[in-house]
């Protein structure tokens, strides 16, 4: 079996064939080497594997000068972080600037010294494998912080659930459905709801907390099988600005004024995912875009899942049926848009529902439904 070869891997680009001799005769013994005679060949090369290390650019070459090479790696993800130096006959003060204006961690001058070439081609070596070794830290310690915050965010959902009698279930399909109908409306034509992914990781990720002030809410309104009276639906109405405060309060009692995303959107989604479009809604009535649209897609999630799913006050309806109550309510309690995405992805939601359905009650009536 051969061996592999751990050497880092430097690509010369030089149009001139004998230039690229002297360079990878100089640094063979310690790196490999891939070598490219133009920049259309240089591009291609920086994203092929294994992917260089580093770049020993040359100028002046026929199809893209090195400048332009620069700027376009510099420009791609894929290829920005890979540390450039120019190797070029263009030694003016001028040059040198356009050369580190474009990206470049240094730059030398030929004819080349080899003490000096091999010189700066280790320090950046080590300097970028620095970087990389920090970067990749920072990313591991960033990854456990986001696992942290998913895990806390769960528990405290799940403490909020039990104490409406109902499943984890719930928790998960209004999570999926939410980042579903976020992801149609972005790439639905002509659709004023336009989210980046990280917008629709952090509503999904937000959305379990939605319910979260129920555990200010008593027993017996939460479990309440009956109708509830005016003055028990009153209190049960709280839970949006209990999970309001409960989510605001820890920042007011640090004494932060901070905006953060995250806290924006779980906080969004706590109070107002209640509101109507028709602004019938509570705790604050508001109307139509006055209403966060993180609220307004939670409504939809939110009121599909209570249709379907059992309670102790109904039996889970079918999906037909939740489906159509939702479109008769679209410009009164649902903003009119989201509603036609809905409409347009509802097996997809009913896949969801089928997928972390809490009772076989709810399986069987799923099923049953068109």
């Amino acid at each position: 079996m051969e061996a592999t070869d751990f050497r880092q891997t430097i690509l010369i680009v030089d149009d001139t064939p004998e230039n690229i001799d002297v360079l990878n005769t100089l640094l063979k013994a310690s790196y490999r080497i891939k070598a490219a005679t133009s920049g259309n060949q240089a591009l291609r090369l920086a994203k092929s594997r294994p992917m260089p290390d580093l770049i020993l650019l040359d100028i002046m070459m026929p199809d893209l000068d090195g400048y332009e090479v620069c700027r376009r790696l510099k420009a791609d993800t894929a290829t920005r972080k890979i540390p450039v130096i120019f190797i070029t006959t263009q030694g003016t003060i001028e040059d040198e600037y356009k050369g580190f204006e474009r990206g470049c961690v240094d730059y030398i001058t030929k004819p080349v010294s080899p003490p000096i070439v091999k010189s700066r081609v280790a320090t950046q070596l080590a300097l970028f494998d620095q970087n990389r070794a920090l970067a990749n830290k920072v990313a591991q310690r960033t990854r456990a912080i986001d696992l942290t915050r998913d895990i806390m965010i769960l528990g405290l959902a799940t403490l909020a659930e039990s104490r409406d009698n109902e499943a984890g279930g719930h928790i998960m399909r209004t999570k999926n459905y939410i980042r579903l109908l976020g992801q149609y409306m972005s790439s639905r034509p002509g659709s004023t709801i336009r989210l980046d992914r990280e917008t629709i990781v952090l509503l999904e990720k937000s959305a379990p907390l939605h319910d979260i002030g129920k555990v200010g809410v008593r027993d017996s309104i939460l479990e309440k099988p009956g109708k509830l009276t005016p003055e028990e639906y009153n209190e049960m109405k709280m839970h949006t600005i209990c999970g309001y405060e409960a989510l605001s309060r820890p920042l007011k009692i640090l004494g932060l004024d901070i905006e953060d995303s995250f806290l924006n959107f779980a906080r969004e989604i706590t109070l107002s995912h209640h509101e109507k479009w028709n602004g019938t809604g509570y705790p604050q009535g508001l109307k139509g875009e006055e209403i966060p649209f993180s609220a307004r897609l939670m409504a939809v999630a939110d009121v599909y899942d209570a249709l379907i799913s059992k309670r102790v006050y109904k039996p889970p309806f079918p999906h037909a049926k939740a489906v159509s109550i939702i479109e008769q309510e679209a410009g009164a309690h649902f903003d009119p848009e989201i509603t036609g995405g809905f409409l347009a992805i509802e097996k997809e939601f009913r896949e969801i529902a089928l997928h972390y359905a809490d009772h076989e009650e709810e399986r069987r009536t799923l099923k049953s439904s068109c």
